[in-house]
């Protein structure tokens, strides 16, 4: 039986008596529209993160798969391989990353952590996991060194020890040398942290330790005691072999280099300090910082290289931290950007006996990630394929385009084409490890991030991967600033970044872009392939304040973002159009714009903040529109302060350029209005600033006292009350739709919400597309209150009577710089998107707190969600998905949720991130087809999906990290090096380590900690061949274990049998011989 609607009963009855001879178009019933989307087409899951690390800490690189591992601060690991091979691990603590070692062509590394625990990460699946992990529980973890081709990792620890764990098991070996042992009588005191371990090249029974304190041992593995004690007064901070073997280079704390032979403890062979001044007097020369690091490589015909950080002179105040690269007799500093965290220098061979052939060094800084070749004259940089330069500027804003137009990936890549530097080397790329996924992505996606320095960068995020497409320097179109006595008062009120992104609204189909900046201005820019030069023009269109006309003389306009008054050369790519910009007003600064909205059909931009909101015309470059929040009202509903103003008298007066004139039409055009020509960036200068300080009346002031009056008070009651006064202005929409509730006709609309809950309408009276277009005004009508809801209202969309999405109308990209007078002149069209315009519609709006859907023209509330009550959402987006359609919200408690449309069900609810930065609210944005993103740190952009069919393709999709590649022979040493004993050692390290010749550790040394990756690695390669082969395995792997159960179970089966019988037997030999009467 259906269920009787009410709501039905009354619009019919309302339609009835309605004395409009045209009958308005009312929507279906939510419950007759199908819903496509169900529960089960939702699922969270991360997918990718694009960025630098933030806070790295530590390096490593596999010579043969070519795979390069970065460690940061908070426990996190960035694997990279060629361009768009990238992942992201983290360990389960948050402890810094100490140290990485790859097992060189296994699949597989070896990290150290700073709280005293080493991890097993297996590589050869398309998400690394844990194998295994070793806590130790009484020493803290200073250096790890793993040789090549070997199972056995040395471990230096603080008190000056060195334990061996074996790999494959993650087992401590008994063999443990301790620090006195190994200096014995050679110091009187604590040698201090292990900082340095590494085997002899030529000889793998001898060990190199390297202390703090500047002791350095040479360890026989095999007869446990020290060949050689090599003492220096300095600190040591880093050793590097030769390859032969026969020498090894150390770094220290003031400065120098020294290079010893290891047969001749007694002194260094050479001392070198790179960047000291050698006096003329023979004194010793003056100390250096420290050398951090230094790698000593050989090729085979020419001169060393010796690769260094640090070492600089004490007295080079300010000046850039250096990487020296020395070769021969040649220096070459190199300056780097930001402080160096490590570095290593990338050689053709990964055998350390073999000549090394250095081609690169690998320099990770602070913000970035330098690749230096070392074939070429100069030393030239690579060019970063990564996309790295995320936060060259810090990220203030973020938007998400899912799906968009095809042709705009191109068009963007070929304008930032031209923005390439130039300067690079010329060869490829030298990090070229792994594969791309398998799995296609048929529709693009494109991140827009805006940054403090008012710079918009537009980045390709099709297939997972990230890609800068082009930049955007909005600050062009402004003067530089300057220090000059005139402007310190406003530099002083300004922050350090005047230019800074705050809003972002770009419409993908016309390539109408607008921007937001902190300084209260908006600039509008179209997409061009012709470069221009443009001309600007200052066309000042109005102040809005509570002042009297009498009292205009007393305003003090400042603007902290001034427009450049000279020619501006804008090349091909996003041109700017025209600039908008709030002045300070009475020593105020214009309040902050909260939320904009451009739209490309209607050829209107508006925006809005705690003041009021605006509407600018920019195709006449004119003044729509510019009222506060509470004059959007109809008189009947107009909203009463409340506080001890409600009583005063609010005189709203507009004054122009040409005189000072009262205005009362404000939501027509100006009277005065500018025809330009082509090729003329316009500056609109206006304010929405609004005085609501609680004074006297302006006629009980006396004159001298005037000064007085403009002060604001900033008494917390005050503060208080205005707080509670002033609505701000949250949401803005375009739309074509019904305006008014008896409307029977679509029309262009824009609905505006508020900090209050309240929605409003503007009704936008426009000239036909077209000449007509340019010549005749525009108007803006407020048309009252539409709904009022709880909290502060969010998104604001819109159904069709079907049920699906409508979007806001646009105008077709077309070239505005094109000589055609036909092509310029052509009319401005609208996308037809709904098929029966008369059929009704439904609002979808969405604040802080709830959602509610609203059958058009009608008004009635068909739908309504509780979203929340302890929490308040931060996000929330109509989003298609590719069954239908969904709002998507982000919680502040951390969860994201899902409802369907128009019925408002609830599809997906997951506590995934709570916020605990603002950084995060600021940058959270949904987009179609269920991808999500947001900055996870100053430095990265995390990807999500809610969608459960990526989830289920993401597999697919990830990269490959290990391939298997054949690992190349050791090198020949020859017969002669051979027979006279030069050839290396080798060494039976399980026979040295294992537990027959070392036994058992301590079990309270270390706790050992197995991981999920076995079984989780196989279950996440299922995918192509390999996949097949894992989901075979684990099937045998399970019938095996169901065969073995069913075994166990026949054998105990068999066993109660046997026992049965034997049982049975004994009762019937007991029983044999006895009579009936004996029982």
């Amino acid at each position: 039986m259906r269920k009787f609607n009410i709501r039905k009963v009354l619009d019919g009855l309302t339609a009835a008596n309605t004395a409009a001879p045209t009958q308005p178009p009312a929507a279906r019933d939510t419950e007759s529209i199908p819903e496509s989307l169900q529960s089960e087409h939702f699922q969270l899951c991360k997918t990718v993160r694009h960025g630098f690390p933030y806070q790295p800490s530590a390096l490593a690189f596999d010579p043969l798969q070519k795979l390069l591992a970065v460690g940061t601060q908070s426990g996190a690991l960035r694997l990279f391989g060629r361009p768009g091979v990238e992942c992201h691990c983290q360990h389960e603590t948050s402890a810094a990353v100490l140290q990485i070692q790859f097992l060189i062509n296994e699949g597989a590394l070896v990290s150290a952590l700073a709280d005293d625990s080493i991890h097993l990460w297996n590589l050869r699946q398309k998400r690394p996991a844990v194998l295994h992990s070793l806590k130790f529980n009484r020493e803290r973890i200073t250096f790890c060194h793993l040789p090549f081709q070997s199972k056995w990792l040395y471990v230096g620890t603080e008190r000056g020890n060195i334990h061996i764990v074996n790999v494959e098991t993650f087992s401590l070996s008994g063999y443990t040398i301790m620090w006195n042992k190994a200096i014995e009588l050679s110091s009187k005191a604590h040698p201090g942290p292990v900082v340095h371990i590494s085997d002899n090249p030529a000889d793998e029974s001898k060990l190199m330790i390297g202390f703090e304190s500047g002791i350095v041992v040479l360890w026989d593995l095999k007869s446990k005691k020290a060949d050689y004690r090599y003492t220096h007064d300095e600190a040591i901070h880093s050793i590097s072999w030769h390859h032969e073997g026969k020498q090894f280079i150390c770094s220290h704390s003031d400065g120098s280099l020294t290079i010893w032979n290891i047969k001749n403890p007694a002194k260094p062979a050479q001392t070198i300090i790179p960047h000291g001044k050698q006096p003329k007097d023979g004194k010793k020369p003056d100390p250096c910082k420290p050398i951090l690091k230094v790698e000593y490589k050989t090729i085979r015909e020419g001169e060393p290289f010796i690769v260094l950080s640090g070492g600089l002179p004490y007295d080079t105040v300010g000046r850039r931290p250096c990487l020296t690269v020395m070769h021969g007799k040649s220096t070459a500093v190199l300056e780097m950007d930001f402080p160096i965290v490590d570095f290593l220098t990338l050689c053709q061979t990964p055998y350390p006996n073999d000549f090394q052939e250095p081609y690169a060094v690998v320099v990770l800084l602070e913000k970035d990630l330098v690749v230096i070749d070392l074939t070429q004259n100069g030393y030239p940089v690579f060019e970063n394929p990564y996309p790295l330069t995320l936060h060259e500027s810090p990220v203030t804003c973020c938007e998400y385009c899912a799906d968009c137009p095809v042709d705009l990936v191109p068009a963007l890549y070929g304008a930032g084409l031209r923005q390439k530097r130039q300067g690079y080397s010329k060869k490829e790329w030298p990090i070229s490890g792994g594969n791309w996924g398998q799995g296609t992505q048929t529709y693009p996606e494109i991140i827009i991030t805006g940054h403090a320095d008012g710079s918009v960068k537009f980045w390709d995020a099709s297939a997972i991967m990230l890609q800068v497409l082009y930049k955007l320097k909005t600050a062009k179109v402004f003067e530089k600033r300057s220090n000059s006595k005139d402007e310190k008062a406003s530099t002083e009120m300004t922050d350090e970044d005047p230019f800074a992104i705050q809003l972002i609204s770009w419409c993908p189909e016309s390539r109408v872009l607008c921007v937001a900046g902190v300084s209260a201005h908006i600039l509008i820019y179209r997409f061009s392939k012709q470069e221009i030069v443009t001309e600007v023009l200052q066309w000042p269109c109005g102040h809005v304040c509570l002042l009297s006309v009498s009292e205009i003389n007393l305003l003090i306009n400042v603007s902290l973002t001034r427009v450049r008054s000279s020619s501006l050369k804008q090349s091909a790519g996003y041109q700017v159009e025209l600039v908008v910009q709030l002045l300070w007003v009475g020593g105020d600064p214009p309040q902050p714009i909260s939320t904009m909205s451009v739209n490309s059909a209607y050829g209107l931009v508006t925006f809005g903040n705690s003041s009021g909101v605006a509407v600018v015309d920019y195709l006449q470059k004119t003044l729509l529109l510019n009222v506060s929040a509470t004059e959007l009202y109809s008189p009947s509903e107009q909203r009463q302060p409340r506080s001890p103003r409600k009583n005063r008298g609010k005189i709203l007066q507009t004054h122009k350029c040409n005189g000072l004139t009262t205005s009362d039409e404000r939501c027509k055009s100006p009277t005065s209005v500018c025809v330009l020509s082509n090729g003329c960036v316009i500056c609109l200068c206006l304010s929405l600033t609004v005085l609501l300080s609680v004074c006297p009346s302006r006629a009980a002031v006396p004159a001298e006292n005037r000064d007085g009056a403009f002060t604001r008070s900033r008494s917390s009651s005050v503060t208080s009350i205005e707080r509670d006064v002033r609505e701000a202005i949250t949401a803005l929409s375009f739309c074509y739709t019904f305006s008014r509730k008896a409307d029977g006709a679509l029309a262009p609309c824009m609905w505006v919400g508020t900090s209050l809950g309240t929605v409003l309408t503007i009704a936008l009276s426009l000239p036909p597309a077209g000449e007509q277009r340019q010549l005749q005004p525009a108007t803006a009508s407020p048309c009252g209150t539409l709904m009022r809801m709880k909290g502060s209202i969010l998104r604001m969309g819109f159904l069709d009577a079907g049920g699906c999405f409508l979007s806001p109308p646009y105008e077709p990209w077309n070239e505005p710089n094109t000589s055609d007078d036909q092509e310029r002149e052509r009319g401005r069209r609208r996308r037809a998107v709904w098929a029966g315009q008369g059929e009704g519609q439904f609002a979808v709006l969405c604040s802080d707190k709830e959602a509610k859907v609203l059958a058009l023209p009608t008004q009635v509330c068909v739908s309504k969600h509780s979203i929340t009550e302890t929490s308040f959402l931060l996000r929330a987006d109509i989003v298609q998905m590719g069954a239908g359609v969904c709002v998507a919200c982000f919680c502040a408690n951390g969860h994201i949720m899902t409802l369907s449309l128009p019925g408002l069900r609830p599809l997906l609810d997951v506590n995934y991130l709570p916020l605990t930065d603002m950084r995060i609210a600021r940058t959270f944005s949904f987009s179609n087809l269920g991808q999500a993103m947001y900055l996870s740190s100053p430095t990265e952009i995390q990807r999500l999906t809610y969608s459960q069919e990526v989830c289920e393709s993401l597999q697919e999709m990830l990269a490959e990290l290990f391939i298997p590649i054949e690992t190349p022979e050791a090198p020949n040493r020859g017969f002669f090096k051979g027979f006279f004993g030069g050839a290396a050692q080798s060494l039976d390290r399980e026979e040295l380590f294992g537990e027959s010749g070392a036994g058992k550790a301590s079990r309270s040394l270390a706790q050992h900690i197995p991981g999920q990756g076995s079984v989780e690695g196989m279950k996440g390669a299922a995918s192509g061949v390999v996949g097949e082969l894992a989901r075979a395995r684990l099937a045998l792997d399970e019938r095996g274990q169901k065969l073995s159960e069913v075994e166990e179970k026949t054998a105990a089966m068999m066993a109660s049998a046997d026992a049965f019988s034997k049982h049975a037997h004994e009762m019937m030999l007991k029983y044999k011989d006895k009579k009936w009467y004996q029982f």
